[in-house]
């Protein structure tokens, strides 16, 4: 029995149908790069203190009833308490004048009991600033990013199930249409509860999305286009969207009008369920080889190119197969463990310095781009390394050189000694990584294994330093971000 690649080479690599699948695909991660780091400015905390109610209060007492306090070894406003209005109120009555009749380190102080005045001179208006999430709450805006992810956990396991059994097209426009409508729906929230159990199903909507979309690809492209698409044409999509990101909030200053705004994108890919279509590779996995023929013939009338006879010899449903497989023999066992060390680091990495963008610098919106447009190159990079240099080798050059840059943030000027902690535990963890993938085999310029029997036929781990002749699929996405 021939394999995929094999069976359908007289349709070529880069036909019109491949270009069509290629452009569309990529274009349609674009709404996962907005969505995903609107958490950035949904979730900024704009300046802050208590709110001053409206008193006949001297103007001496109305600029001094903020205690200043010294923050990182600067004097601010507080953010969580005044002085207490009552004692202000008879004190202002009374005539005396803070800081000369009254000294203010005497006067007993308050929390924020008329609620919050918010600075409007970068945000109109943030969640924050909707429901108060500050001092004794200001642990729900990470809150609310820690729900988003967890929406990625869930679909992250669930996704691939999925789509193994109703099919990549299904799940990723179904998933797609999860993703708009629950980004829609966040902008109507009455509430942070509501806000966050929808951010929840919109971040599982995101992953699902895009897990099926980069599967679908994988499936139906071939041979080097494949790998343009998976290291470049879907991460450049998503960089796309992550550039337009902080371009839209500049203008749409309100957290609900950019929800809306980043939610609409997804309706403009109705139209494509017309013009992708479902993996052959998963109907032949599913027995169902006439279905897989149709598309192929009529990618080949695309492609103008003559499809033969028959295109499928010997094709029937393969073993159904779920995530248990991929511990089960040692060899596979052994490289899916590392595997999922390495994207483990590579992800907490990535996330964790992409939404800290906002703190990078006073204008959040040009550290956001920044930190969009130098993912560009980056994919560039990658696929670059992909096309020229061993698999194993980019990817632990790619971790040390990450790992490094972490550990080097230490010698930045004016930060307190504990900021440097995440720093150093992204940065060990990506060296960490980059010592495990040395047990991983070697993909470069050989054939991908089609099957998983055909992945436990390999031998079991060696010592790194032995050339190794197995054969694994490349770990392109993330893998360059740090």
């Amino acid at each position: 029995m021939k394999d995929y690649d094999e069976s359908t080479a007289f349709l070529g690599q880069w036909g019109r149908f491949q270009q069509v699948v290629f452009f569309l695909l990529s274009a349609s991660i674009v709404p996962n790069g907005l969505g995903t780091f609107s958490v950035v400015f949904l979730t900024d905390i704009p300046r802050h203190h208590c709110l001053i109610p409206e008193e006949n209060l001297t103007q001496d007492w109305r600029d001094a009833i903020i205690p200043i306090e010294v923050v990182n070894g600067k004097r601010e406003q507080s953010r969580c308490s005044r002085y207490r209005l009552d004692v202000v109120r008879n004190l202002s009555a009374q005539g005396f004048i803070p800081g000369r009749d009254v000294n203010l380190t005497d006067l007993e102080q308050e929390g924020c009991v008329d609620w919050w005045s918010y600075s409007k001179d970068i945000y109109q208006s943030t969640l924050v600033s909707e429901f108060d999430l500050v001092c004794s709450d200001q642990w729900k805006p990470p809150f609310t990013s820690t729900a988003c992810f967890l929406g990625f956990l869930v679909g992250s396991f669930i996704s691939g199930q999925l789509s193994d059994r109703f099919g990549r097209k299904p799940v990723f426009f179904t998933t797609m249409a999860v993703q708009t409508t629950f980004s829609f729906c966040q902008a109507f929230s009455p509430s942070w509860t509501v806000f966050t159990i929808l951010i929840f199903f919109n971040g599982f909507g995101q992953i699902s999305n895009y897990v099926s979309g980069f599967v679908l690809g994988t499936e139906i492209l071939t041979g080097d286009v494949r790998v343009i698409f998976s290291s470049m044409g879907v991460c450049l999509g998503y960089a796309i969207g992550y550039m337009i990101l902080p371009l839209v909030a500049f203008f749409l200053r309100d957290w609900k009008s950019l929800l809306l705004a980043i939610s609409l994108p997804g309706v403009l890919y109705i139209p494509l369920w017309w013009f992708i279509p479902e993996s052959p590779r998963w109907l032949l996995s599913q027995g169902r080889v006439e279905e897989a023929e149709a598309i192929v013939r009529k990618a080949a009338k695309t492609n103008r190119v003559e499809a033969p006879t028959v295109i499928f010899k010997d094709y029937s449903a393969q073993e159904h197969l779920n995530v248990i497989s991929l511990v089960k023999t040692q060899s596979v066992r052994s490289t899916t463990v590392i595997l999922c060390l390495v994207w483990f680091s590579l992800s907490i990495g990535y996330y964790g310095l992409s939404l800290n963008t906002s703190r990078l610098h006073a204008n959040p919106y040009i550290s956001c781009f920044l930190s969009a447009a130098a993912e560009v190159p980056a994919y560039m990079s990658c696929w670059l390394a992909l096309k020229y240099f061993p698999r194993r080798l980019s990817v632990i050059f790619i971790l040390l050189l990450g790992g490094v840059s972490l550990f080097l943030i230490q010698l930045v000027p004016e930060r307190e000694s504990f900021e440097y902690l995440p720093y150093i535990i992204l940065g060990t963890l990506a060296v960490v990584s980059a010592f495990a993938a040395l047990y991983l085999p070697e993909s470069f310029g050989k054939p991908l294994p089609q099957t998983i029997q055909q992945m436990q036929k390999r031998e079991s781990m060696k010592c790194p330093c032995i050339t190794r002749k197995e054969h694994l699929k490349p770990v392109v996405h993330l893998e360059s971000r740090l």
